[in-house]
């Protein structure tokens, strides 16, 4: 058996809309206030349901092990926990780039938690299902629950908030940054405050990984200079990827045609609810 032929689920990108470092905790993990929103492109995963437990990822090698990769991972995982003796292939169609701060793999290891979750009848509930997924990842829970929303935390304690719709431009310098080296940086702020919803849609949130990258690839400064002429570039996670919030969906696509002559861009829109959910549970 193979993906062939079989339904394309969507692995929605996220954006961080802001990004404050609040502490540091004695294991090591960093305490976090952001505001995740959702977006209405990403990634693609096909699953194929097997007879047999084996589970394997087939199709495009995208540069990670499949021993490593979130999405083989979270198959296992839920497999492991729901003591399901059926297997599955699974094949993901990259569209978001690696290192680029927008969720691609945790999105991916979201979508297989719940496609598989149907698909198998393991009838795990969402609380579960985001408790595997904080064990892959901290951004995983959040594309689980499948709703834009402030979080705490690692980013796994979640609070659903309705921003409506939102327009941006999404720019790929073509440069992949690495979690730990940000957040092992001397200089990274760790005391910052948290944020409201209000102060945060009025764009009085920051990045406080945005000058660490800054410093550790100067290239990144020229690529903020350069996307000031279409409005406020910011840097989303810790990853290269940048987002500019535009007025309406016209104005994003002419941005982006623009960009395009410099980086690899594009038109997206932010969404509350995650596409998966919606194809999911809705036929969407």
């Amino acid at each position: 058996m193979t993906t062939e032929g079989a339904k394309a689920w969507p692995a929605p990108a996220k954006l961080n809309l802001f990004l404050h470092v609040t502490g540091r905790r004695p294991d090591g993990y960093h305490e976090l206030h952001t505001l995740f929103q959702l977006l209405d492109w990403g990634d693609e995963v096909r699953i194929a349901v097997l007879d047999a437990p084996r589970i394997g990822r087939i199709g495009d090698d995208y540069g990670v092990p499949e021993e490593q990769d979130l999405v083989v991972r979270a198959a296992r995982l839920l497999q492991h926990e729901s003591g399901c003796a059926r297997g599955a292939e699974i094949a993901v169609t990259k569209n978001i780039p690696m290192g680029s701060g927008m969720g691609g793999g945790s999105s991916d290891a979201a979508t297989v938690l719940l496609v598989l979750n149907e698909l198998w009848g393991c009838e795990l509930d969402h609380d579960a299902l985001a408790a595997l997924g904080a064990r892959l990842g901290a951004d995983v829970p959040v594309f689980v629950r499948g709703h834009s929303a402030m979080a705490r935390g690692i980013g796994d304690e979640l609070e659903p908030v309705d921003l409506g719709p939102c327009h941006y431009v999404l720019v790929f310098p073509g440069m992949a940054i690495s979690t730990p080296a940000v957040f092992g940086d001397p200089g990274l702020k760790r005391d910052s405050r948290p944020l409201s919803l209000d102060d945060a849609l009025a764009g009085r949130g920051r990045n406080d990984c945005e000058p660490v990258v800054r410093k550790q690839f100067p290239a990144m400064v020229d690529v903020f200079e350069k996307l000031a002429h279409w409005g406020r570039p910011v840097m989303t996670g810790t990853g290269s990827g940048i987002f500019i919030p535009m007025q309406d969906r016209q104005a994003a696509e002419s941005a982006a045609r623009q960009i395009k002559n410099l980086y690899n861009s594009r038109a997206v829109t932010g969404v509350d609810r995650s596409p998966l959910h919606e194809k999911l549970y809705t036929g969407g």
